[in-house]
């Protein structure tokens, strides 16, 4: 299944409190929930004005309606082609 890394412009996402990342990631689970099982989401990175998710979704299209739904933008969806990390350079 395709691998997508969303970029979402949230401007003060570095300041948000641990409560109110609850909030926005029980906010996503309940819509993952609804949406069923080809969507997952694997993890997300808080930078201070941004955050990049990473999510697993037969398509763009599903990626996209699960921020509509959760009212969380979605400014870029990407999709995941390959890996490399430093094992790639042996």
């Amino acid at each position: 299944m395709p691998k997508y890394i969303i970029e979402r412009d949230l401007p003060g996402a570095g300041s948000l409190t641990e409560e109110q990342l609850q909030g926005i990631s029980q906010t996503s689970c309940g819509v993952l929930q609804e949406m069923g099982p080809s969507i997952q989401w694997v993890h997300s990175y808080v930078t201070g004005d941004k955050v990049f998710c990473v999510y697993v979704a037969p398509n763009e299209e599903m990626i996209r309606e699960h921020a509509k739904q959760g009212g969380f933008p979605a400014n870029a969806v990407r999709e995941v082609k390959t890996m490399i990390d430093p094992v790639t350079a042996e």
